[in-house]
This record gives structure tokens, C-alpha cells and sequence, in this order.
């Protein structure tokens, strides 16, 4: 229980920091009585919309984009499987957010465990972490274009933005560089497969799909510069 409450507070911040406006018998809920019915079944219920909150929050939807980009430009269908991609996304979402969710432990849920806040006090607390590294990872324009479409005005210092805000700025800005990355990924490609049909049309083999020469080459050629790695790298150092 003690496991599944921390990596709840923790997924969960953003959430107790939207909810400004608790009843007063669950904002000073304190982790003592976290075994009644009640308490478990909110607990149960946060844990349940976890991956929302990982995809919303964390660089995830970068992660898996890019990697499923990379599967498209190489030219293969279902190799490596979406599992596999799924999988190697978040790990790669953990070391980056490894910092990030270290301090919005200790920040929040350690105090909270040692039933020192309440349940509100110590997911604000977690969250603050959160939202500065995605104040940090959000451009600007996104930033601004949400809070047009909410007919908002643009806030002065980063305590005033609202999480309701922020994290859809955020995902925008998270697709916007995952497809930056993923366009720098396919030139190398799209020229290889330009390079192949210029080939097979002027030898004369148009019977010939050019995928089926050029995909061994682009694999051949990813190996040898060692791609999985340097898509590994690039994505944990543009997060950092």
C-alpha cells in the first residue's frame, strides 16, 4: 500500500493542484487514515488514469513519437513492436524525470508519509517540481496560444500558471519537438530511398518496388552509425 500511495502522489500532483477547492475532511486527510473504504477507493481510482498522467506530464509523448518516427522512416511496419517502442519510451521518460520525481518526494509525499501535511498540502508540494520542469520545457507560443483559446491573461511569474493551462502547453510543445527530431531522422532516409528509385528507373527495373533494395540499406546504415543509441541520447539530452 505504502508503494502504490508514493507513485500515486507522485503521478498525481497535478491533480491535487488543480483541486484548490477541497472539502475540509479531505484536505486534511493524513495517511493514518488512509485504510478506510473511502480513502482506498480514491487512492485506487488516482492509480487507475496513471497513464494519462505520465503521457500529460512527463516527456513520454516525445519519447514515443520520435521512436515511432524512426520505425516509419526505416520503412518497417510493426519492427520493432509497439510494445517494445512503449517500453524503451519509458524507461527513457524515467531517467530524465528520475530528478524531477526524487524531488517531488521529498518535497511532498515524504513529509505526507510521516504525517507531517495533509493530502492537499503535499500533492501542491509535489507538484511544484513538476511545473517547473515543464515551464522549463514549454515554448512560449504554445504557452500563450492556450491561454488565448481560454481567453486568459498571460500570467507574470510561474506561480500563477494553472496546471489546466500549463500541461496542454506543454503536450503541444512536447509533439512540436518530437516532430522536429523526427524530421532531422527522416532526410538521411527519404534520400536513400530517392537515391535507390533513381537507380531502378534508370536501370530500367520499374517492376522493381525501390523499397525493397533500400530498406536492407537503411538498416545496414543504422546499425553501423549505431541509430537506437544516438536517438537514445538525443532524447535524454533535449529533456535535461
Amino acid at each position: 500500500m505504502t508503494r502504490q500511495l508514493i507513485i500515486g502522489m507522485l503521478c498525481y500532483a497535478p491533480i491535487f493542484a488543480i483541486a484548490e477547492s477541497l472539502p475540509t475532511n479531505w484536505s486534511t486527510l493524513k495517511v493514518s487514515q488512509m485504510g478506510s473504504p473511502v480513502s482506498l477507493f480514491v487512492v485506487l481510482t488516482f492509480l487507475s488514469i496513471i497513464p494519462f498522467l505520465v503521457i500529460a506530464t512527463t516527456t513520454f509523448t516525445r519519447n514515443i513519437v520520435v521512436l515511432s518516427l524512426v520505425r516509419q522512416a526505416l520503412g518497417l511496419q510493426q519492427t520493432p513492436p509497439n510494445i517494445v517502442l512503449i517500453v524503451l519510451a519509458m524507461f527513457l521518460t524515467l531517467f530524465v524525470m528520475a530528478p524531477v520525481l526524487e524531488k517531488s518526494y521529498e518535497q511532498g509525499v515524504k513529509p505526507f508519509m510521516a504525517n507531517k501535511i495533509t493530502v492537499q498540502e503535499a500533492g501542491t508540494q509535489s507538484w511544484l517540481p513538476l511545473r517547473d520542469f515543464m515551464v522549463v520545457q514549454t515554448h512560449e507560443s504554445d504557452l500563450r496560444l492556450i491561454h488565448e483559446l481560454a481567453k486568459a491573461p498571460l500570467p507574470n511569474t510561474v506561480e500563477e500558471l494553472s496546471p489546466v493551462r500549463l500541461i496542454p502547453a506543454f503536450m503541444l510543445s512536447e509533439l512540436t519537438t518530437a516532430f522536429k527530431i523526427g524530421f532531422v531522422i527522416f532526410l538521411p532516409f527519404l534520400i536513400i530511398d530517392l537515391i535507390v528509385a533513381s537507380i531502378l528507373m534508370s536501370l530500367g527495373m520499374i517492376m522493381v518496388p525501390p523499397v525493397t533494395i533500400s530498406l536492407p540499406i537503411k538498416i545496414m546504415l543504422f546499425l553501423l552509425i549505431d541509430g537506437w543509441g544516438l536517438i537514445a541520447q538525443a532524447l535524454v539530452r533535449s529533456a535535461s
